[in-house]
């Protein structure tokens, strides 16, 4: 059984989830499965482990197995590489921007490049959760589990939605960059503000945001268009030049674009015939 399965959630969900991300696989017995290398993407998530989880190799070379079941990942900043277990199943939520902190109160620049037990943040509700999960393998039944559990959850809800969240779903939308200005005067605040409540409420700056998104347009353009080159990807998607996409490759990956795609095209969905794009 083998599953990658990136879905939306129900309508009504969509002001809080952008994504559904679904992944399973059982190997074989002897069978190791390869490194993924996650890059960073303008994200917060909740990733539920119903099965074996995997372990996690950070920026630093240090590596541990995952401890909770379910984990809260703040906005990533840098390369973490997973290797998932012999029975491995994830469900992860990918919230809307400042969606996290709209559900929680817990301001996001506290979770950035960390891994949280969901208990500790949520409630022990995320264990029932994992219990339910676990006892099906029909994913439309995984759904409608999530999905009850986030609608208990958006009836606590602590805050709601301001301007601000909506600039970080406009910098989703569109890669290039633009003036800071600009955006705090989208957001009805002055750059002071802005910067603060942004950083609240994404887990880093607008700026690099911003680069974020765009290094993960670039990623995944990559992957969509293999016979593309770096440069044409690069100009493209606004950046100054082939010089200014590496700088950007080494800071998030701590990889020239050339070592990390020959990386990436060894992860475990490519064994499927899977990628992102």
């Amino acid at each position: 059984m083998v599953v990658f399965d990136y879905r939306l959630p129900s309508p009504g969900l969509r002001e809080y989830v952008r994504l559904f991300q679904i992944v399973g696989f059982e190997l074989k017995e002897g069978e190791t499965m390869p490194w993924k290398p996650y890059w960073p993407r303008p994200e917060n998530c909740l990733s539920f482990y119903p099965r074996k989880t995997d372990i996690i190799q950070f920026a630093d070379g240090h590596r541990e197995e995952r401890r909770h079941r379910a984990s809260v990942m703040g906005q990533p900043c840098v390369i973490t590489n997973r290797q998932p277990g012999h029975n491995f199943m994830m469900f992860q939520i990918v919230f809307q921007p400042g969606a996290l902190f709209r559900l929680t109160g817990v301001p996001s620049n506290l979770l950035t490049n960390h891994f949280f037990d969901a208990e500790a943040i949520f409630s022990s509700e995320v264990n029932l959760v994992n219990e339910r999960l676990s006892s099906t393998d029909n994913y439309l039944e995984m759904v409608e589990i999530v999905e009850q559990f986030l609608w208990y959850q958006i009836r606590k809800v602590k805050y709601d939605v301001r301007p601000v969240d909506k600039v970080g779903l406009y910098l989703i939308s569109h890669a290039k960059p633009v003036s800071m200005d600009w955006l705090a005067r989208q957001a009805c605040l002055s750059r002071k503000q802005f910067y603060r409540k942004f950083v609240e409420r994404m887990g880093v700056s607008p700026k690099l945001y911003s680069r974020i998104v765009q290094f993960d347009n670039a990623v995944k353009m990559k992957n969509a268009k293999p016979d593309k080159d770096w440069l044409s990807i690069a100009l493209e998607l606004g950046y100054y030049d082939y010089q200014h996409l590496v700088k950007d490759f080494r800071e998030f990956t701590i990889m020239t674009p050339a070592a990390f795609y020959q990386q990436d095209s060894k992860a475990p969905e490519r064994k499927y015939g899977f990628k992102e794009v």
